[in-house]
């Protein structure tokens, strides 16, 4: 047995050697950490617009070195991917979504934040912190009004996690407006693929911008089509896999919002002097061909104020 004294050198020795690996090439240069969960496109697509974005201010390649953790949607992982970012020294750290972002507040203080893709900074508590960002914060109560004038539902289910804390906040807006939109919902805790056989008993599947659903986004549709449920969303990346009605802040936005407020970082500012954003620009994408193949008609004024239509 290894005893503890050698053990915690061995561990202070390979941390410092992360540190070292990935200090920046000269002193002018700083690194960002970014975390994007799993194979979401949602936030692929903010990261490119990211990317770019920081070409366009001038804090691209050679200014800044991007180091990247791409964890599965799950805490443990989130929270492994934080700390990793902390120990190497990241003079910035870049989170997309609620989750990656409080795993990242969790862990450091110090190091200054900016998000994105995150629904409600101010109700999950991230703002006023060393963090600033770009909402995705779109109304739900829009959502759903027009996707009840494409499927005249009674009972709708509700993907979320109850370990997310932004799709506990959207689930709850679902439940206040039932009256109003004369529906009753059921919720459906998704937290993996297997989890999708637990939807049953709804006319139709609103999906909230849980990382956990959209990472397994393909399977959930799998089983709504099997039941012949329409579905619909307020964060993009579905819309091809099948989702008919998708309402959702724009993600080439985002990302070159989170650029401009990262390189107001980089050269100097701090996150309590950058205001958080809120989009200007959503998306409304409507996929045609998964409405004919339920059956359902698209009211035109939906179609004509669509951004995009899948046919």
């Amino acid at each position: 047995m290894i005893p503890r004294q050698i053990y915690n050198f061995f561990a202070m020795a390979t941390i410092w050697l992360l540190i070292l690996v990935a200090a920046p090439a000269s002193a002018a240069e700083k690194t960002i950490g970014v975390i994007m969960t799993g194979n979401i496109p949602y936030y692929r697509e903010i990261h490119k617009a990211f990317t770019d974005g920081l070409a366009a201010e001038g804090v691209g390649h050679g200014a800044v070195e991007i180091i990247q953790q791409t964890p599965n949607p799950e805490p443990m992982s989130w929270t492994n991917a934080a700390r990793k970012l902390v120990a190497v020294g990241a003079d910035i750290i870049v989170s997309y979504g609620a989750p990656a972002t409080l795993a990242v507040l969790n862990e450091t203080s110090d190091i200054p934040v900016v998000f994105a893709g995150v629904y409600d900074p101010q109700g999950i508590g991230i703002t006023g912190k060393n963090a600033t960002g770009v909402s995705s914060k779109v109304p739900v109560a829009s959502l759903l009004k027009n996707f009840k004038s494409i499927s005249n539902f009674s009972s709708l289910g509700i993907v979320y996690s109850e370990s997310e804390k932004d799709t506990v906040i959207q689930a709850n807006e679902v439940k206040h407006l039932e009256g109003s939109l004369n529906f009753t919902s059921v919720k459906f805790n998704i937290k993996k693929s297997e989890d999708a056989s637990r939807i049953a008993n709804v006319n139709a599947l609103f999906l909230t911008t849980g990382c956990a659903a959209q990472h397994c986004v393909s399977t959930i549709l799998g089983t709504a089509r099997k039941l012949k449920l329409p579905t619909a969303t307020t964060i993009g990346g579905g819309e091809t896999s099948g989702i008919i009605l998708t309402i959702a802040a724009n993600p080439q936005e985002q990302g070159r919002e989170a650029a401009k407020i990262a390189a107001k970082l980089v050269r100097g500012a701090k996150p309590a002097s950058v205001p958080v954003q809120h989009p200007k620009k959503i998306d409304m994408i409507i996929n045609l061909k998964e409405a004919n193949e339920l059956g359902l008609k698209i009211p035109f004024d939906l179609l004509t104020a669509a951004t995009r239509v899948i046919k």
